[in-house]
């Protein structure tokens, strides 16, 4: 059993609390590899913003357990000797699908942990919760659950179509599980190809694919059940096109790959959402950058020489969010 303590983590409690009341989201990162981490311990170092660390249980089996232990360790003294004194940073489970991989978690040292039990009957799904809640909780660890389902594709999540959340459920939700914080369902979907072009308009003047609004009437009638309660906005990556077009540019086939647009999560930011979850837009600037190096460099091998670039152009991805999106910078001074 590992404290998450012990590793210099901070749960989100306190961090959510500030956030709600202060108007800004936290930005919640998915990272797999050394690269990613750099690049998100940079970005929030510099902005001075509390950050949560994502890992998927595909990123998990991808990393090693153990290995993402002293990773989450070894950043918080990283954070350190980029001058943030007191970093706080959140080791967090992302999409949970048992009470025994929560529990592994919580006993590796994570500081938070999801559990996504919204594929299951709505009793179900407060059970499940409540037992990870129940075991969570006696380490000081925070729980996340998630009520509604969002469509689209993310490591093992899929489902074919989102079914919003239900505003008039959510208080015996959070009630009867004791959940902490609380994902939503308001439109946001997972991966790169977050909605079809039959769902989307045309831009007439760039020729791109519009997405369809997210449910703000929704968000805000939870809002008005839960006042001041976390909620948590899951497949919220704005897909950048300088990104795909760059990625399409150099050998790619990424095509009617559109995202949120940065505007409406900027606005869910000053409400009661104060994390908010983004993962392709990161898959997309690293993998921007290394197709540029071997197109313009094809005798390369040298992993440092791509790998550099890539982690260089998700900082600035990062620091981009942190500042213009989510507006967490300087609140973790």
């Amino acid at each position: 059993m590992v404290s998450f303590k012990e590793l210099g983590l901070v749960n989100t409690r306190e961090m959510f609390a500030k956030a709600v009341k202060g108007g800004y989201a936290i930005p919640a990162f998915n990272f797999n590899n050394m690269e990613q981490l750099q690049a998100i311990i940079q970005a929030a170092a510099e902005t001075k913003s509390p950050v949560i660390l994502q890992v998927s249980k595909g990123a998990r089996n991808y990393a090693n357990q153990t290995l993402l232990r002293y990773m989450a360790q070894g950043a918080v003294e990283y954070a350190k000797e980029l001058g943030w004194e007191k970093p706080q940073i959140v080791l967090h489970l992302d999409h949970g699908d048992s009470f025994e991989l929560c529990k592994s978690c919580v006993d590796f040292g994570f500081s938070s942990v999801m559990i996504d039990a919204s594929a299951l009957p709505f009793e179900e799904n407060i059970a499940l919760t409540k037992k990870v809640v129940e075991y969570a909780h006696q380490h000081d660890v925070t729980v996340e659950a998630e009520l509604g389902v969002l469509a689209g594709v993310e490591d093992e999540v899929a489902a074919e179509e989102s079914h919003y959340t239900k505003p008039e459920e959510v208080i015996e939700f959070a009630t009867k599980s004791g959940c902490d914080s609380l994902a939503i369902s308001i439109g946001t979907s997972h991966g790169a190809y977050k909605f079809t072009p039959e769902q989307c308009t045309v831009d007439p003047k760039t020729g791109r694919l519009v997405p369809p609004p997210l449910a703000f009437d929704v968000l805000h009638e939870v809002e008005k059940k839960l006042p001041g309660f976390p909620i948590v906005l899951h497949g919220s990556s704005s897909v950048p096109q300088d990104e795909v077009d760059t990625i399409n540019a150099n050998g790619g086939a990424l095509k009617a790959a559109v995202g949120i647009p940065e505007e409406q999560l900027r606005e869910a930011s000053k409400s009661a959402v104060c994390k908010i979850n983004i993962d392709s837009d990161s898959r997309l600037a690293m993998t921007a950058a290394v197709r540029k190096v071997f197109t313009e460099k094809p005798a390369e091998f040298d992993p440092r020489k791509y790998l550099g670039p890539a982690r260089d152009n998700m900082k600035k991805l990062y620091i981009h969010k942190i500042v213009e999106v989510l507006g967490s910078d300087g609140k973790a001074e």
